[in-house]
């Protein structure tokens, strides 16, 4: 699976909620994807998600079921600190 990073932006401020991350991960089990973690601006109108999937197109189908928006997917490739000092 690719790791992708998604920005969404909301009109209005996001309130996270137990039964909205249920649906969620229940489309996202249906689409094939997976939410790994999300982080919330202090404003509460934009997030940042980082996802697995197979594609883009999965992300869009899951965020379109979903009701939210997928404003900006962008593939990315995960490196940790710990790695990088583990080779030296």
């Amino acid at each position: 699976m690719t790791l992708f990073i998604i920005e969404r932006n909301f009109a209005e401020q996001l309130e996270f909620t137990s039964e909205g991350a249920a649906e969620l991960t229940e489309i996202n089990d249906e689409v094939g994807v997976k939410w790994l973690i999300s982080f919330l601006t202090a404003d509460k109108r934009k997030t940042y998600c980082l996802y697995e999937a197979d594609n883009m197109e999965a992300i869009r189908e899951a965020a379109r079921r979903g009701h939210v928006p997928a404003d900006e997917i962008i593939e990315v490739t995960e490196h940790r600190p710990e790695w990088l000092l583990a080779a030296r």
